[in-house]
């Protein structure tokens, strides 16, 4: 299924793949009132659905946007609500980027009514195809995993302190899917060897995560916020690094097996 707001390739597997934050696009409309840093779309999670490319052979239903998160964050609840109350985080139309650049001129934010606008034409479009795909999903196979794709730079002093982790895993501190189920995937990395894991440290999930993940009803739902350091370039124009993904891809492979059996068996 295609349209302006967003692709969904359904599989035939109990498996949703969710990239929010793939997109590049900004409406012309909406680009002419920011800044030109805008049109850079540095926050982008780079090249996610080219990494997952080994989720169509497991066959899983992948959703992704053709917008970006600059534009709106799919990954932010419908008001506007910080996930992380007393941290700094971006909005729900952010006004700057992760280093914290304006994205639109003084005064130039948008207003409430704007926000309003974009919540109905690119927000709830995505979300009632994900919540739509899960029904279908889970309607077929009794369970689903909903595991959520993100990436980020390795180093963003506005959000964490020194290099993030490799493999960042967030089940809304155990409450969105199967108990433990963060704690084995950090446990794989680990025995693995070359990366480094953590279970619901600094993400623990975004809204979709917490909103979705509801393993007493059948849908679990985790988040991986991986270091981008591990199969690209950081910098602009933030190549695909072959050598790198070709190491990681096998391993993230293994992980949404890992957590896709065990949404089966519990």
């Amino acid at each position: 299924m295609t349209d302006q707001v967003f692709t969904l390739k359904r599989g035939t597997a109990p498996l949703l793949i969710s990239i929010p934050h793939a997109g590049t696009q900004i409406p012309a409309d909406i680009a002419a009132t920011m800044n030109p840093i805008a049109r850079e779309v540095d926050d982008t999670d780079w090249h996610l659905e080219r990494l997952y490319a080994f989720a169509v052979e497991m066959g899983a239903s992948i959703l992704a946007p053709f917008n970006s998160r600059y534009m709106i964050d799919l990954n932010r609840p419908p008001d506007g609500a910080n996930l992380y109350p007393g941290r700094d985080t971006t909005g729900l139309c952010p006004i700057d980027t992760f280093n914290s650049e304006p994205l639109y001129p003084e005064g130039g934010a948008p207003t409430e009514a704007q926000i309003a606008e974009r919540r109905e034409k690119y927000w709830l479009p995505y979300h009632d195809a994900l919540a739509a795909e899960l029904v279908r999903l889970k309607a077929e196979h009794g369970k689903v995993l909903l595991w959520e794709a993100h990436s980020i730079r390795s180093h963003v002093p506005r959000f964490f302190d020194g290099k993030l982790f490799d493999f960042n895993f967030g089940t809304a501190g155990g409450e969105s899917a199967v108990a433990g189920l963060g704690e084995q995937l950090e446990a794989v990395v680990a025995k693995h060897g070359a990366y480094t894991a953590v279970a619901n440290g600094r993400f623990k999930g975004g809204y979709i995560t917490r909103h979705y993940g509801k393993p007493q009803d059948g849908i679990h739902a985790v988040q991986l916020e991986l270091s981008q350091i591990t199969y690209m370039e950081e910098t602009r124009p933030y190549h695909y690094d072959e050598a790198r993904a070709g190491q990681v891809g096998p391993l993230i492979q293994d992980l949404v097996q890992c957590a896709l059996d065990a949404v089966q068996a519990a």
